[in-house]
């Protein structure tokens, strides 16, 4: 197994980043196998969905209807509802494995994968990017 980390601005607000590029461009060569892309904080997760057409913002409204950024958490350090970015990656998973073929990522045709941070207290997000040859 290749495995790589690499550092992403999220910055101090809410985001939906698509690391596809990336990704295509890391496993571009590599023949069969997977891609598994994991996310090393207890903060952030990973989306694989449509963007650019309105489905990233959609994702984040859905999120801050069912995790509102207020005052009900438990988990209080940080900012205001910083306790909800601690209970997203158990509806937005901190990692995805998408099939690699001939070097390509086997995702549909509107899919990418996207690196999702409500947490506006961390600016830096590191994601791994592993690769197991088929």
């Amino acid at each position: 197994m290749d495995s790589e980390t690499r550092t992403y601005r999220t910055g101090d607000r809410e985001v939906v980043l698509d690391l596809t590029h990336d990704a295509a461009a890391w496993v571009e060569g590599r023949g069969d196998g997977l891609l598994h892309v994991f996310v090393p904080h207890a903060t952030a997760g990973l989306a694989i969905i449509e963007t650019g057409a309105g489905s990233d913002d959609d994702l984040l409204a859905a999120l801050g209807d069912l995790l509102p950024a207020d005052d009900r958490w438990r988990h209080r350090h940080g900012s205001r509802g910083h306790g909800r970015s601690h209970v997203m990656p158990a509806l937005v998973p901190p990692y995805a494995t998408v099939p690699v073929l001939d070097g390509r990522l086997a995702l549909g045709t509107w899919q990418s994968i996207c690196l999702v941070d409500l947490n506006v207290d961390n600016a830096e997000r590191e994601v791994r990017l592993s690769f197991l040859p088929g």
